[in-house]
């Protein structure tokens, strides 16, 4: 199929790429990327290998690199052409712009100075995992990478623990075995969840179980590949007050105490500042 390039209106039109499957593009997204006056992309290489793939050719376009990373001029030229009146195609290296991927400070430099931000929708991680993983889709929450060290990624896991919604994180390979123990510590053991890997390539996997079937699944293979986390929401039901004494203790042998008042208190669904006062009191105790 070839697509002719159609003149567009002016403004930055983020454009969803396949996350795998080079066929789960739309048409109109091959339509914007014939058509565009220039493209900008997360990965120049991958953009590339892409539109060949569909027999778009590049022509005398400009291709430029546009990623977190890129300096302020960078992002500058690309508002200056919008402006300009020339319309800009913005993909990422996969999936859709802006959703734990780069494009959020383009979009809204470009919204500032008076442009037009064109959502072209397609593959997203997100979606493709909540289609699968056998878990309640009316109510979601996207968190996106927990942080990295593990005290910082308890503490946000610590906030996540009531929110009444499908939790969705994406995670590496690396990290993955590491994350799983945190969930079952802050958000229990016995939560319901999905982890898809790989999700639209050959070898696709999705597992579901608890967190703790989850867990050991990480600690029997080695898992390759991009990561999404899909965990139930909270069943409402708080742990008693009596562990907090002892979750306060586990916490401060590793944690800052403002840390680990937010994690033990996410964790126990108890109020921040009664988990406060009770640290303030063990450290009074122990001397410290």
């Amino acid at each position: 199929m070839i697509f002719e390039a159609k003149p567009l209106s002016p403004g930055l039109y983020l454009v969803a790429t396949p996350i795998g499957n080079a066929r789960d593009i739309t048409l109109r997204a091959l339509d914007v990327l014939a058509s565009a006056d220039r493209i900008a992309a997360e990965d120049t290489r991958t953009a590339r290998k892409l539109m060949d793939i569909h027999g778009i050719p590049l022509g005398g376009r400009p291709l430029s690199a546009y990623h977190d990373h890129s300096s302020e001029g960078a992002r500058e030229a690309l508002v200056a052409a919008v402006a300009a009146g020339a319309a800009v195609a913005y993909v990422s290296e996969a999936g859709t712009p802006l959703l734990a991927d780069p494009g959020f400070r383009l979009a809204r430099a470009v919204v500032a100075a008076g442009g037009q931000v064109i959502a072209v929708p397609g593959a997203s991680a997100l979606l493709a995992a909540l289609n699968v993983a056998g878990l309640p889709t009316d109510r979601v929450l996207f968190a996106g990478f927990l942080p990295p060290a593990g005290a910082a990624r308890r503490t946000a896991l610590a906030e996540l623990r009531e929110v009444p919604a499908t939790l969705v994180l994406y995670e590496s390979p690396k990290r993955v075995r590491g994350v799983l123990g945190d969930l079952c510590e802050v958000l229990g053991a016995d939560r319901q969840a999905a982890l898809c890997r790989e999700l639209t390539k050959r070898f696709e996997e999705v597992a579901r179980g608890t967190l703790s079937d989850l867990r050991a699944l990480a600690d029997d293979r080695v898992l390759k590949g991009e990561i999404v986390l899909v965990v139930d929401r909270t069943d409402g039901r708080a742990a008693p007050s009596e562990d907090m004494e002892t979750e306060l203790k586990r916490a401060l042998e590793t944690m800052p105490l403002k840390e680990a008042v937010t994690a033990v208190s996410g964790a126990l669904g108890l109020p921040r500042r009664q988990v406060y006062q009770a640290a303030l009191d063990l450290r009074k105790g122990s001397g410290t």
